[in-house]
């Protein structure tokens, strides 16, 4: 019970269907950090749903967990100029593994989110499909859960809509039915993700370049930035004839450099193929080599139609029309049309001749 809409109205369907329902209120990040952690408003609003639906309402502690499992790895990956996503670990190692465990020792038989999405049993393999809400659907987060992951949980809103969800929770009464949504990374939120890294790295600046090797500004430090990233790069006129805005195509780590090119539609921000590694496959083992198959390479990036070359450490990963701003550290994740097959770490991204 998050103190979301989300997590509320499934805490209510499954009283409705006759569950023996307990809430469990996850405290994941420091209270005393004021400016970015929620938790305390978030508890109330959790304290209120349960009082209406009669539950009662446990708080664990998973700070620790938290910052050894999701946080230093996000830290780590930023360091070295890639481009994580610490929601999808969260769920694997917070969420359904320390939260699913701490539910199991007290005797719970399954848990539940808020999450929009949907598992099926097929004759006892599970599979995670698509929420019904395409605007909502967040089955890429959750494409690292394994199959008894999945045999434990249920997703009560999945087949719902967002506007659904609030207009039951009004009627319900819960004081949370127009709580702005959650967004961005996990623990920051909407909040300034460059100030929000300051507080843990010393600015390292560097030289931007064009592609040509040509210096025309300078950068903060290469963990602010992401692949494709247009706003911020503080980079003004004098530096070409042409009047298109700048995008950020590559990071060179090695020398502290950031690559920028102009227009949305430079060739230098597309690519074809890209390698993943660290595969996770929801129903236990990769899906057959000519299955018509599609891949997001970011949350909200369309699905696009690829071809997955397995390969011994890795797999190499073509698609049918170049990719905008793959992001090395980002996770791709797979569909067999509403079904989540599951996903891997992007490594490096190209042309096949260079993978």
């Amino acid at each position: 019970m998050s103190g979301g809409v989300d997590s509320a109205i499934a805490a209510s369907i499954l009283v409705e269907q006759g569950y023996n329902v307990e809430a469990i209120f996850m405290k994941n990040w420091d209270e005393d950090d004021k400016e970015f952690c929620t938790a305390v408003e978030d508890y109330k609003d959790a304290l209120q749903v349960c009082d209406k639906l009669n539950i009662p309402l446990r708080s664990i502690d998973l700070i620790e967990e938290y910052w050894e499992k999701v946080f230093k790895i996000f830290l780590d990956e930023c360091k070295i100029g890639r481009t994580p996503n610490p929601d999808i670990l969260c769920n694997k190692e917070i969420k359904f593994k320390a939260f699913l465990d701490y539910a199991k020792a007290f005797g719970a038989d399954q848990i539940a989110t808020g999450h929009y999405s949907m598992i099926s049993n097929q004759n006892g393999s599970f599979q995670l499909k698509r929420g019904q809400d395409e605007n909502k659907d967040q089955s890429y987060f959750l494409c690292r859960l394994n199959q008894y992951q999945l045999s434990k949980s249920i997703f009560p809103i999945g087949d719902l809509d967002k506007n659904f969800v609030r207009e039951k929770a009004e009627k319900l009464g819960f004081m949370n039915h127009n709580k702005k949504d959650s967004t961005g990374i996990c623990f920051i939120g909407e909040r300034n993700f460059k100030n929000f890294l300051k507080k843990f790295f010393s600015i390292q600046p560097g030289e931007i370049i064009k592609n040509n090797g040509q210096v025309i500004g300078e950068h903060q430090g290469l963990m602010y930035y992401t692949y494709g990233q247009r706003q911020g790069l503080g980079i003004g006129g004098g530096y070409s004839d042409y009047e298109g805005p700048w995008y950020v195509s590559d990071k060179i780590i090695e020398e502290n450099k950031l690559v920028v090119v102009q227009g949305k539609n430079n060739s230098e921000l597309y690519h074809t193929h890209l390698t993943a590694s660290n595969m996770n496959w929801i129903a236990g083992y990769p899906p057959e080599k000519n299955k018509n198959i599609t891949a997001k390479i970011r949350y909200r990036s369309k699905d696009a139609l690829c071809k997955i070359n397995y390969r011994s450490n890795d797999i190499l990963v073509e698609f049918e029309t170049p990719q905008f701003a793959v992001a090395p550290g980002q996770s791709i994740v797979f569909y067999d049309q509403d079904i989540c097959l599951g996903g891997g770490f992007i490594e490096k991204r190209g042309s096949k001749n260079i993978l």
